[in-house]
């Protein structure tokens, strides 16, 4: 048997009952208390991989840090293993690391910053259970902040908020606070406070256990932390200073006042967010973060899928891909899956069921990653994130389940912002060409259209950026070569009717307008809102849906 998709038998057809268990199997209880699964989003060059990076010290994943503060094309982020992610300087692919942290196995998702790579963040949320963000002292909130945290809030994902570059001269931190609580629409609960900021930032006290953490650029030793009887101690005058003793009391005796202890509870609600201070390029304040972080942070969760909600105690295995990517090693022309696990226990060669294949299929070869590096393992468990290599027969959502038909819900596609036609620059390589759209648009950075009456494939994407890398991609992976021409559309939406005809004429009349999705779903491109509103108004018995999700 060959590995991946090549372990192909027909499936079973009869399927026993499989009810929901509301978590009464206790079989993987110790190994799913084990795990937190979270992502770090971030504004694009607030410092996220920098904070990838150190979390993945800590765990002695790696020895050294990249160069994150200079130059990526000679010496690169752990995280960023695209080539044109190295000549950027920037991620725009989703990587998973594994690691292991005082008896807790992390698995971290390291999201594209960049705007223009949000559809691949959005879904990389679906695949985790909880979130750190990260906000640059200095910019405050920005934009992708809060539209990341708007998915954040669609969910309810719990959230670790923390201000990174303190060492740099910044926004006052009580108007920082107020800032994004105002504009991230979520409370805050301070876990550690600064002392000043920029060339003055002298360290953090650690309000939990009354801890003082002094800052020395470059350095991060035991020796910096010095344990206080409280804020009245002296020695915060022989530290800091007198005038920064008095402010550091006067700002505690604020907070504690304002804010009180944390309610773990309502972290895990998702409605306060616990907030830490510090400098990522120096390794300040991670390390205080990390350790809060596995003792409050969620556990695997339950989820919904279109039949029932899937217990994360539940003996059967059940999981989802969130995230395909070709050419992982551009040498040997790999297709990775990133699969989530929700249930169960996954095990090498065994075999699970392909919902929308309806086969089974097995795996000789699992992965789980550490950033590029990838190691075979055996079995994994609710809340894991392993790769599975593929032949080309997974997409974005599919489901593998023990038997049982379901998918599990919430990992949609969005409407793109920017069409683009492609024209095909060399002819004779209109093969290499199909095939890197196929399985570049499977990735699900972008989307895949053709145009009704004709051959014309539209690209679909949230931000310009991706057609460069998709361009780039095109050529040195597959050998294509491609031009883009602007479309005038203004956004796609998938099309249902329940009367089939009547779509049928709606399609057929709006011709120029008319496009079908890679799974050859019904699609109308609109050039403007109002142009797309009377569309809507014209055809009452055709709906109008602004994501994919509809035909799971």
């Amino acid at each position: 048997m060959t590995d991946g998709l090549a372990g192909l038998r027909p499936a079973k057809r009869q399927v026993p009952p499989h009810p929901y268990l509301c978590g009464a199997s206790m079989k993987y209880q110790l190994e799913i208390a084990k795990r937190r699964s979270f992502a770090i989003i971030s504004h694009p060059d607030a410092g996220k991989t920098t904070l990838t990076e150190k979390f993945l010290l800590f765990g002695g994943a790696i020895q050294v840090a990249g160069a994150v503060k200079s130059n990526k094309i000679k010496k690169h982020a752990t995280s960023d293993f695209m080539e044109i992610e190295r000549q950027r300087g920037i991620s725009v692919a989703t990587s998973v690391m594994s690691f292991e942290y005082k008896g807790t196995l992390i698995n971290l998702l390291d999201t594209p910053g960049h705007k223009d790579f949000a559809e691949d963040t959005y879904r990389t949320l679906t695949a985790v259970d909880s979130v750190i963000l990260v906000v640059d002292s200095v910019n405050g909130v920005e934009e992708q902040t809060r539209r990341l945290m708007e998915v954040c809030r669609m969910r309810d994902t719990p959230v670790i908020v923390f201000i990174n570059k303190m060492d740099r001269d910044g926004k006052n931190r009580f108007d920082l606070l107020e800032e994004i609580e105002k504009e991230l629409t979520i409370r805050l609960h301070p876990m550690t406070w600064p002392i000043n900021s920029g060339k003055d930032f002298k360290g953090v006290y650690n309000m939990a256990d009354q801890s003082l953490l002094l800052f020395r650029a470059g350095t991060r030793a035991d020796e910096d932390t010095l344990q206080i009887a409280s804020l009245a101690d002296p020695v915060l005058e022989h530290k800091l200073g007198e005038k920064d003793a008095q402010q550091l009391r006067e700002d505690a005796e604020l907070v504690e006042g304002v804010y009180g202890a944390l309610n773990v509870e309502e972290y895990l609600q998702a409605k306060v967010a616990p907030v830490f201070f510090g400098s990522a390029i120096n390794n300040f304040g991670v390390k205080e973060m990390l350790d809060t972080f596995i003792r409050i942070a969620p556990t695997p969760r339950s989820r919904m899928s279109t039949t029932r909600p899937v217990g994360v105690q539940e003996d059967k295995m059940s999981g989802f891909v969130f995230k395909i990517h070709a050419n992982l090693d551009p040498k040997h022309r790999d297709r990775i899956a990133f699969f989530r696990i929700c249930a169960g226990k996954f095990e090498r060669n065994k075999y699970y069921h392909h919902v929308r294949l309806d086969k089974d299929v097995r795996f000789s070869n699992p992965y789980s990653f550490m950033a590029r590096d990838k190691s075979i393992i055996e079995d994994a468990y609710a809340g894991d994130v392993v790769g599975l290599f593929d032949t080309g027969n997974f997409k974005i959502g599919d489901t593998l389940t023990e038997g049982e038909d379901f998918y599990f819900t919430g990992i949609p596609s969005f409407s793109p912002e920017i069409f683009k036609e492609v024209v095909n620059k060399d002819p004779l390589k209109t093969k290499q060409l199909e095939k890197g759209l196929l399985q570049l648009t499977d990735e699900g950075v972008a989307q895949l259209f053709t145009q009704f009456g004709g051959n014309k494939k539209i690209i679909g994407c949230v931000g310009e950026l991706q057609f460069e890398v998709i361009q780039y991609r095109l050529l040195h992976e597959y050998g294509a070569s491609v031009v883009f021409n602007t479309m005038p559309f203004y956004k796609a939406c998938w099309l249902t009717a329940t009367d089939p005809a009547k779509l049928i004429d709606f399609l057929r009349f709006k011709q120029a307008n008319a496009a079908e999705d890679k799974d050859g779903h019904p699609v109308y491109l609109a050039q403007s809102e109002w142009f797309l509103n009377t569309e809507i108004t014209n055809n009452p018995d055709i709906q109008f849906h602004f994501t994919s999700e509809i035909h799971k």
